[in-house]
């Protein structure tokens, strides 16, 4: 089950081809990430709001499942899917040309305070909030 879902559309740029003329796989973490910042300004959570919070979620995982090529002018939507928030953010995602799944990916990301480095194993309130989830602690 998903707590938050969102789509992002992209066009695949010359630019992120390699000499064989396909997308270099190294850009779809980067097509990610766009996905990622996407969904939590639509979820009305953004890095901003982390930064003002004193966290920061950097990627401690990554696993990534190449189904099939991307190349120049393909039109793309990721779907991403926010599965977890506690004790870390676990995101699916699943990038589509058309209707056939051409890259499935997952990240976990561990909270961080800012001020002290330490990981923080609990979301901030307002991203319960935003979720609609109410914290009995």
């Amino acid at each position: 089950m998903s707590l938050f879902e969102s789509e992002y559309n992209i066009k695949i740029p010359f630019h992120d081809l390699d000499p064989m003329n396909v997308v270099w796989h190294g850009n779809y973490i980067k097509y990610l990430e766009q996905a990622r910042c996407d969904m939590f300004d639509k979820l009305g959570y953004t890095y901003y709001d982390m930064k003002d919070d004193n966290y920061v979620y950097p990627v401690a995982k990554l696993n990534t499942k190449y189904i099939k090529p991307l190349s120049f002018n393909q039109e793309v939507t990721i779907k991403a899917s926010l599965i977890e928030i506690e004790p870390a953010i676990i995101i699916k995602y699943k990038m589509f040309n058309k209707s056939d799944i051409v890259f499935e990916a997952e990240t976990m990301q561990i909270g961080i305070n800012i001020t002290t480095g330490e990981s923080v194993y609990n979301a901030p309130v307002k991203l319960l909030k935003v979720l609609g989830i109410h914290n009995e602690k």
